[in-house]
């Protein structure tokens, strides 16, 4: 299996997608808005090792319908390990191993039998740094259907993603050239789109901003809020300030553990665990 670095757009990278994506693409664009009650994803109990390190220890999570929940928490406390979890990336790192449950939809995604590609189709991924493919605009967004023979009109699947991403007006009428010619940025929200041009359910977000500017920063920001009508968004951030700005719910993981989940307002505002309050004001992280 190939395994490919975040930071490395490179035809690796091209070659990395393709055993995750050789799935039917769903022929339907959109979907109806579910109740924001709903349960997407659940962890029971989940522990996540590399090697016998544990990452990540009895972790019990829900992720809501169409809500953005944000997992914050110091370097190194497991937040990363958490969201890759959620569509098996971590199946890449051959010391890894899971104990527990994670759910989606009521299925044990890491259950026997349990097919890893066709759940990367349903939960899509954005990585901490932009990594487009060495293509043009318009092949980094059409080529996750295209080769699932997607049958479709390619140039309106590519219009709509590119739309949804806030990205259309500013390449229209540069589809053709690469997408190394576009900022930072806009390539974030360019991959943002490819992800999205295979209509998933829930989107991964792992430190989408890290690398970028303050304007290119809200702009992702500004994208993520507009999403989460029609995906459910999980984020890792390092940014206590962007989780109050961008998110409904907050979990805040510290030594592979979750110490605390509520509503976001009530994180940032009323904390109810110490350690919780002394890495919001700044006493550690």
């Amino acid at each position: 299996m190939v395994k490919v670095a975040e930071d490395q757009p490179t035809e690796a990278a091209e070659a990395a997608w393709a055993p995750m994506l050789r799935m039917p693409i769903p022929r339907v664009p959109g979907k109806p808005p579910t109740p924001s009650s709903e349960c997407v994803i659940r962890t029971e109990q989940l522990s996540i090792y590399y090697g016998s390190f544990a990452a990540v220890r009895e972790v019990t999570l829900e992720i809501p319908s169409h809500r953005v929940t944000a997992i914050i928490g110091p370097s190194g406390c497991g937040k990363s390990t958490l969201l890759r979890a959620m569509n098996r990336m971590n199946d890449f790192v051959p010391s890894s191993t899971v104990k527990g449950k994670l759910f989606y939809r009521g299925d044990d995604i890491y259950r026997p039998g349990f097919d890893p590609v066709e759940l990367r189709l349903r939960i899509g991924m954005v990585f901490q740094k932009p990594n487009p493919f060495p293509k043009s605009i318009y092949k980094n967004v059409a080529w996750g259907a295209a080769i699932n023979g997607y049958q479709g009109n390619l140039e309106e699947l590519v219009e709509r993603a590119l739309q949804q991403a806030a990205l259309w007006e500013e390449v229209k009428d540069k589809l053709q050239d690469s997408a190394y010619a576009l900022s930072g940025g806009q390539q974030q929200r360019l991959c943002i789109a490819r992800a999205i041009a295979l209509q998933p359910d829930v989107l991964l977000m792992d430190e989408p901003c890290s690398a970028l500017d303050p304007i290119a920063t809200a702009h992702i920001e500004d994208l993520i809020d507009k999403l989460k009508s029609q995906y459910t968004v999980v984020l890792v951030t390092h940014n206590m300030q962007q989780a109050a700005r961008v998110s409904d719910r907050t979990a805040f993981m510290y030594i592979g553990e979750l110490i605390e989940v509520n509503d976001t307002n009530v994180i940032f505002t009323k904390p109810g665990n110490k350690r919780t309050q002394d890495y919001i004001t700044g006493r550690f992280g």
